[in-house]
């Protein structure tokens, strides 16, 4: 009779189990994630088009947007079933960036007036973390339990992503000889820079890129004030920016 070992083989036996498992799930998550990649590249070129188009005939871009966005919608709540079963930040690394993407594409399609609040849609919005939870139909910023949800951080950075955005479309604006629009993004993110002042970031990427917003804040000013040396601009809206 051979002699047993002091150690149970069974212990290496289910421990390869469990990275087996784990395996399974980041493949699955990979998959999605993918997918989401490609759909979010999709989204943002569609939007990228209110850059060359005319408030006026913004709507068939916004449509397509809309049709692009529910798609990035249904790989999110894919990826919510695939991970309900693990905890939340065990592999939330390989999806947040892909998150940001979409919650992104939200925020600007619903700043482009998208997205209809009170039964009509209203263009230099600016929505919750909660109208995006209700929009993409998963939680937000959660903190009584471990599920899939849309992080605070996750907004920031998106948010961020939105101004830089706009910083361009004020300048596409002008090409277009929309002199209104300047000066309404200017409001909105000068409005987007205060209230980030009020945070006490500790997240360190976050409080860095937060840092460039004054950047396009100043893009954004200079723009108006050429519009207004230019006379194309009211004296009253130079003077409010």
């Amino acid at each position: 009779m051979a002699a047993q070992g002091m150690v149970d083989p069974r212990i290496f036996e289910q421990l390869q189990t469990k990275i087996d498992d784990d395996a399974e799930v980041r493949d699955q998550i990979r998959t999605i994630t993918q997918t989401l990649e490609r759909q979010s590249r999709n989204a943002q070129s569609i939007l990228s088009r209110a850059h060359s188009t005319p408030v006026a005939n913004l709507q068939p871009v916004l449509d397509a947007a809309e049709n692009s966005i529910k798609e990035e919608i249904d790989s999110i709540s894919k990826l919510a079933t695939v991970t309900s079963g693990s905890p939340y930040y065990k592999y939330n690394g390989l999806w947040t960036r892909d998150v940001q993407n979409v919650v992104f594409s939200i925020l600007l399609y619903g700043w482009l007036g998208g997205i209809s609040t009170k039964g009509e849609a209203e263009q230099g919005k600016l929505l919750t973390i909660e109208e995006v939870g209700e929009f993409v139909n998963v939680p937000v910023n959660l903190k009584d339990r471990d599920a899939f949800h849309i992080t605070i951080e996750e907004y920031l950075q998106s948010l961020i992503t939105l101004i830089d955005e706009l910083s361009r479309l004020a300048i596409n604006s002008v090409t277009l000889g929309d002199y209104q629009r300047p000066l309404q993004i200017s409001r909105f993110v000068k409005d987007i820079h205060a209230g980030f002042q009020i945070l006490n970031l500790k997240n360190d990427s976050l409080r860095r890129r937060s840092d460039s917003i004054k950047y396009s804040v100043k893009k954004i000013e200079d723009i108006v004030y050429d519009l207004s040396l230019r006379n194309l601009v009211p004296k009253a809206g130079a003077t409010i920016v």
